[in-house]
Parts: structure tokens; C-alpha cells; sequence
């Protein structure tokens, strides 16, 4: 059988749908081996397929279209459609873009994250400068959660499972969801913002090989989707979570099971590069996105 590696995070999100297609050997009912090398941090994983020594590996959209500005195109294969979320304490009287104004809020990752850009975005379709009327904060995710519940900040943006965590623990809610914001930028709101990355010469010698995977990734997804007892096995590679948490993060995983591909969906996607500063005569073109064979 061919083989096929992909580098992911020990604890990361894809890992858990990963290590299901390897349990539930969907990759050898589809005709391939599929070796999982797992990794510390991004910078290995994305390192790990830029070297070459895993055949592909997830990263975001933004990541995708870097490496095609820099004359390394990648295949983009959908893996998830969770942009972040904006999350406040439970009594918060947030519950719109204007009811942050004056506030701290902490933001996972830089000024060009995503989730930021985004509501920033909105936010001046509004009139509002959300830049210049709050208090920002740049940092890592756990920091994120940490400042917030010892009351350093009043909301936080961050990616979706980290805020699960804290949902699932209580005292904790989403101020509003993202999806609304892709609603108000008249998009669609099921953009998958996370992909399956391969190098577009690998990719295209391998085309039969990258099928196959994209099955028993949809057959996977569909079974988690399905089947919450297929959970029970994954709990260790959510790092053993309380049942709050454990529920929520399953729960936000399988919210994120991003729509097969269209024109209008990669024209949406790369409308929210353009959003995001990417130069619109520069943007990766539509044969980097993948579409499964009918």
C-alpha cells in the first residue's frame, strides 16, 4: 500500500481525527498507510512538511497563502471552519460588537490574527474603531485564559479550543459567535480556515494518494459526528478533561466539520485573504484548493 505521513501536534485537534482513521484502519479500507509523526509545536509541523520529511501537515489559510507568495505552493485540503471565538465572563453585558468598546481585550496570536482582523473588519462597517477604543493584549492562548479569569481582561479572542475549555468549565460564553461575523461580511460561514497542506509538485504526483486520504478524512469526521462513543477512546489525546470540557471540545469539533468546497466558498475564501492584507493580484489560485471528486 502507499503510504502517506502527516506531521501533527501531539494534542492537537486534527490528531484526534487522525488517530481515529488509524484505530478504525479507514486508511487501508481506502488502499494506503497512513503514518502520523507527531510533533511539539507548529513551527516543527510546518517545518516538518516544508523539509520533507512528513508529506503534509495542517496549517491555517494565512500560512497556505505564504508560502505560495513565496513561490512554494501548497495544496489546501479542508480540515476545519473554526475562525476563534470572543469569549467573556458569564455576567458580561457584552453582547455585541459596540459593548467593547473601552474594554481589555486579549488576542490570540499578532495583529494579523484572523479572529482580530475579522472583527475589527465588522467593526468599522459600524463605525467603530475597535483598534483605537479598547485596551489589546497580544498573547499566547493559555496566557489568554489565565489573564481572564484573574479579571486582567474583559474578553478575550482566541481559537476555538481554548475557548471550549473554559466554556466547559463553567462561568464562561461567547460574547457572539464568529459565524456572525462572516454573516455580516455577506460570506459564507462555513469557510474552512484550517486545511491539510501538501506541496503542490508532491501533491499533483500523488493526486490518487490525496484522494484516498480526503475519503477516510470525510468517513472519519462523519463517524465522530455520528458516534459519540468513538469519543470515549480520543479522551487521552484531549488531555483527559473534565466531563464539561470533554463534551464541549467533541462538541466544538465536530460544529467546526467544514462543507465540501465551491466556487463560492473559495471565492469566499480568498475574499477573507484579500480582508486579511493579502494583495488581491497575489492570492493562491482556486486549483490550490481541493475538491474531492464527485
Amino acid at each position: 500500500m502507499p503510504e502517506l505521513s502527516i506531521s501533527v501536534l501531539q494534542f492537537g485537534t486534527a490528531h484526534w481525527e487522525l488517530d481515529h482513521i488509524v484505530h478504525q484502519q479507514l486508511d487501508r479500507k481506502h488502499g494506503y498507510r497512513l503514518v502520523l509523526r507527531a510533533v511539539a509545536n507548529l513551527s516543527a509541523s510546518h517545518l516538518a512538511v516544508v523539509s520533507g520529511s512528513a508529506n503534509g501537515a495542517v496549517a491555517d489559510l494565512l500560512w497556505a497563502q505564504s508560502r505560495y507568495e513565496a513561490g512554494n505552493p501548497y495544496l489546501y485540503l479542508p480540515f476545519s471552519s473554526h475562525i476563534g471565538d470572543i469569549v467573556v465572563p458569564e455576567s458580561s453585558d457584552v453582547r455585541d460588537l459596540a459593548d467593547l468598546q473601552g474594554l481589555r481585550i486579549g488576542v490570540a496570536g499578532g495583529p494579523e490574527s484572523k479572529g482580530w482582523v475579522l472583527l475589527r473588519k465588522v467593526a468599522s462597517r459600524q463605525g467603530i474603531d475597535l483598534a483605537g477604543s479598547t485596551e489589546v493584549q497580544f498573547a499566547a492562548p493559555p496566557l489568554l485564559n489565565q489573564g481572564l479569569k484573574r479579571g486582567q481582561m474583559d474578553a478575550i479572542v482566541t481559537y476555538w479550543h481554548f475557548a471550549a475549555r473554559l466554556k466547559g468549565q463553567g462561568g464562561w460564553r461567547s460574547a457572539f459567535s464568529m459565524a456572525e461575523l462572516l454573516a455580516a461580511m455577506e460570506m459564507d460561514v462555513n469557510l474552512p480556515v484550517l486545511g491539510y497542506v501538501f506541496p503542490e509538485k508532491w501533491a499533483t504526483r500523488h493526486a490518487d494518494l490525496i484522494d484516498r486520504f480526503a475519503s477516510s478524512v470525510a468517513e472519519a469526521k462523519a463517524e465522530l459526528a455520528a458516534r459519540a462513543s468513538a469519543w470515549d477512546r480520543l479522551r487521552p489525546l484531549l488531555r483527559n478533561p473534565e466531563t464539561g470540557v470533554f463534551n464541549a471540545l467533541r462538541d466544538g469539533f465536530i460544529a467546526g466539520i467544514p462543507e465540501p468546497l465551491t466556487d463560492d466558498r473559495i471565492a469566499n475564501l480568498r475574499e477573507l485573504l484579500v480582508l486579511t492584507g493579502t494583495d488581491a493580484g497575489l492570492l493562491m489560485p482556486e486549483r490550490l484548493f481541493y475538491r474531492q471528486p464527485p
